[in-house]
């Protein structure tokens, strides 16, 4: 079991007493390095007290503990939190951050006073003389000042961090807090430095102790491999690296989510050096992705998908205005002033509501663009803002994709006529104030509209114009020549076309015939 799962199982059993249950995990995980070297003193003197060595190391274990016992009442929020004490979230996050920026001198100085005074009382009781208690003195200050620098830092955020967890949550409180220094770089290179000097000296001492080394040059290696294997790795990649692994584990893990489109979970940010700046970073980001999201599905319901999408992308400067050639689609509702006159207010938006939701999907499986609702109409366009090689066929299929599930969902209780006309319209955004619009002007919009209401005088559901007619790569079945037609605001006829279906033919006036 690794020591962030020691910690968190900690924290989850016995929360309300965790600074207790802290210090003997941390003075249990410190023994280990106090009595090794007073066993080591007792060998180097030759003497036998092994026992006594003992003791005294877990003595001055303790003793170097004291130090925190000044910065105890800072537990107190943090153990009220776990007790279902919520009033100062972040009072008691920062008082974790606190404890260990407060204590981390007093640690240093505590271990190397300890450490070299254990090494001194050992030394004694093993029949030392003055001299060499003198050195062992010295031994033990550079020993446990490095243990201290290996230590002292890491291992409290470690301990602090289910706690840190639980206090911060998703609420982004501890990214409010200041980041402190030194950073998490210069944490590193301290701790690999201290290290490498604290095994350097240790096998020094063990090499000493054993007296081999010089009749036997290989027990070197035999002596490295045992240190790396029983306190290299549990000290310095167990104790005091693994700990700053772990945020850069979550920000790996945090990557994933959002590169799978969840940004539903925060990063926890608990520490307070630049890999907590790290995580409060990676959540605003986070929080601009998914403010950016439901922008998107805003714009979604609001603004035609393919529009919100290049608008978010590029922005809207990219319809300053350009000159295309597109189909132009008209869809209205037939004899709807006496529908809404003889349905209520809600009834009549709920059948509006249900014909957009078959002619915005029409719309958009062609490949096309919904402008703009026309009160009991929309305008639909095909080939702008994003080009669309057989613009015409795609109009001409969303309008029968439109008329036969109009057939077969209202019945005939409901209407539509729908015109379609093809050719140039200049696109871009109009408007003023902050308050644009995506438009299309030119005549080709007109003549589509004038033809929609030209179907209230044919009969038909569907009419095109002779330009669509001629810009379709495939005619469809069912096409029947209208002949041409005065239509308002054109001098000129307009020649229209009617497409056939089971229901307009059981309908049109006899006059009219098929092409």
């Amino acid at each position: 079991m690794d020591m962030d799962r020691v910690w968190q199982w900690a924290w989850d059993r016995h929360g309300t007493r965790y600074s207790w249950i802290a210090f003997v995990l941390v003075y249990a995980m410190t023994l280990p390095i106090y009595v090794p070297v007073a066993l080591v003193i007792v060998e180097l003197e030759g003497s036998d007290r092994f026992v006594l060595a003992a003791g005294v190391a877990a003595i001055a274990t303790l003793s170097a503990f004291g130090v925190t016992l000044p910065g105890f009442d800072r537990w107190h929020a943090i153990e009220g939190w776990a007790a279902g004490d919520q009033s100062d979230r972040l009072k008691a996050l920062e008082d974790t951050y606190t404890h260990v920026r407060s204590t981390f001198v007093r640690s240093i100085v505590s271990f190397s006073v300890t450490g070299s005074l254990m090494c001194i009382a050992v030394g004694a009781a093993s029949g030392a003389s003055t001299s060499r208690l003198i050195q062992y003195g010295i031994v033990g200050v550079a020993l446990f000042t490095s243990a201290a620098l290996i230590a002292t830092h890491q291992v409290p955020e470690a301990a602090f961090r289910p706690a840190r967890v639980a206090i911060a949550g998703d609420s982004g409180v501890g990214d409010l807090l200041p980041r402190s220094r030194p950073s998490f770089a210069t944490w590193s290179n301290m701790t690999i430095l201290a290290a490498a000097w604290a095994f350097t000296l240790a096998g020094a001492l063990l090499a000493t102790t054993f007296g081999r080394a010089a009749e036997d040059p290989a027990f070197a290696v035999v002596l490295a491999a045992g240190m790396t294997l029983f306190f290299a790795v549990p000290i310095t990649v167990g104790a005091a690296f693994a700990p700053s692994m772990r945020p850069l584990r979550d920000l790996a893990e945090g990557t994933e989510r959002v590169a799978a489109g969840d940004y539903s979970q925060r990063l926890p940010v608990v520490q307070d050096d630049d890999l907590g700046a790290l995580a409060a970073s990676f959540n605003r980001m986070q929080d601009g992705l998914a403010e950016r999201e439901r922008l998107q599905a805003a714009f979604g319901s609001y603004v035609d998908p393919t529009l919100a999408t290049r608008l978010l992308a590029q922005g809207d400067d990219i319809f300053t205005g350009e000159r295309l050639d597109v189909s132009v689609l008209f869809v209205d509702i037939r004899d709807f002033t006496p529908f809404a006159e003889a349905h209520t207010a809600e009834d009549t938006v709920s059948h509006l509501n249900a014909l957009f939701e078959i002619v915005v999907p029409a719309v958009l499986d062609a490949g096309g663009h919904v402008n703009k609702y026309l009160g009991d109409g929309a305008l639909a366009v095909f080939g702008a803002p994003n080009t669309l090689d057989r613009h015409a066929d795609a109009a001409v299929a969303a309008a029968l994709e439109i008329r036969q599930r109009v057939i077969e969902h209202f019945e005939g209780a409901l209407r539509i006529g729908i015109g379609i006309n093809t050719g140039k319209v200049i696109a871009g955004t109009i408007g003023g104030a902050g308050k644009l619009e995506f438009t299309l002007i030119g005549d080709t919009v007109n003549v589509a509209a004038r033809i929609e209401q030209l179907t209230k005088t044919t009969g038909d559901t569907i009419l095109l114009t002779q330009h669509t007619l001629d810009a379709l790569a495939e005619r469809p079945e069912g096409v029947i020549d209208r002949g041409s037609h005065d239509v308002k605001g054109k001098a000129a006829t307009v020649h229209v076309h009617a497409l056939e279906s089971p229901a307009d033919a059981a309908s049109q006036p006899s006059r009219f015939t098929k092409e």
